[in-house]
């Protein structure tokens, strides 16, 4: 009876260890699934870092202009175009066209420009992009570097965004506004010439570049105060002596590409 008593208490107090189950193995195609959402996982954390990364980008660069458009005396299409706000009358002298103009050398007192790194590789070595929302356009030196010139773009209504070739260019450029432009203006009290020669007062600046397929160019300005805003009609502006810089790089046929 004492045997069996102790042998109730020992079975009653000696703790059973049991095995844990086996871990079945992993087959290849579970690995394989595995792998792939790991990729997944991976793939849309960079994606929502990347977005984070451009809207940040975004604002900033929209801070940068809209402070910049606050201390700019630049104010309305007219005043931004001829720098007054009645717009200019201007006789027509043939010494303009084609002159070197000695003694505006303030016209190209100023820059915009400056090399930067550049890694959007599908774009030619000679090509030029406009990034509206960055007020900048780059023109592609090759070897990561591009060459970043601020711009003034399309005001609001007037922007645009495609892909074309420049087909023409021109020194101190003649300007013939497009009709439209000139019957749009004079219904606000606003006088634009029909027609003005190139020269230190014309609109185009120092250079043009035409774009083809479009009414549109790439040229200089006479209004420094409007580079970094939306304020054109659609073309693209620069200060004299970057156009003059980009204008010597540039050669007919070289593609443009331009984004809103």
């Amino acid at each position: 009876m004492r045997k069996f008593t102790a042998a109730l208490l020992v079975a009653a107090f000696t703790t059973v260890i049991v095995a844990p189950p086996a871990v079945q193995a992993a087959t290849p195609q579970e690995e394989e699934l595995l792998l792939k959402k790991k990729k997944k996982l991976a793939l849309e954390k960079r994606k929502k870092a990347e977005e984070a990364r451009k809207l940040a980008l975004a604002k900033k660069q929209k801070d940068r202009v809209l402070a910049a458009s606050s201390t700019r005396k630049c104010k309305g299409f007219m005043q931004c175009v001829f720098g007054t706000k009645r717009g200019v009358r201007l006789e027509r002298n043939r010494n303009f066209q084609g002159a070197s103009f000695p003694g505006t050398t303030s016209v190209f007192a100023k820059k915009a420009r400056r090399t930067v790194a550049w890694t959007e590789t599908k774009y030619a070595p000679g090509s030029i992009i406009v990034k509206t929302p960055e007020r900048a356009l780059y023109y592609v030196l090759g070897d990561g570097k591009a060459i970043r010139y601020a711009v003034g773009v399309g005001r609001e209504g007037f922007q645009w965004s495609g892909s074309s070739s420049i087909v023409s260019k021109q020194e101190w450029p003649s300007w013939t506004p497009p009709k439209v432009m000139i019957e749009r203006e004079a219904a606000k009290g606003h006088y634009i010439p029909a027609f003005m020669e190139g020269g230190p007062g014309n609109p185009l600046g120092a250079r043009a570049m035409y774009i083809g397929g479009t009414i549109f160019r790439v040229h200089g300005t006479n209004n420094e105060a409007s580079i970094g805003g939306a304020v054109s009609s659609g073309c693209i502006r620069m200060m004299n002596a970057d156009v003059v810089d980009l204008y010597e790089r540039v050669k007919i046929g070289s593609r443009i590409y331009v984004y809103q």
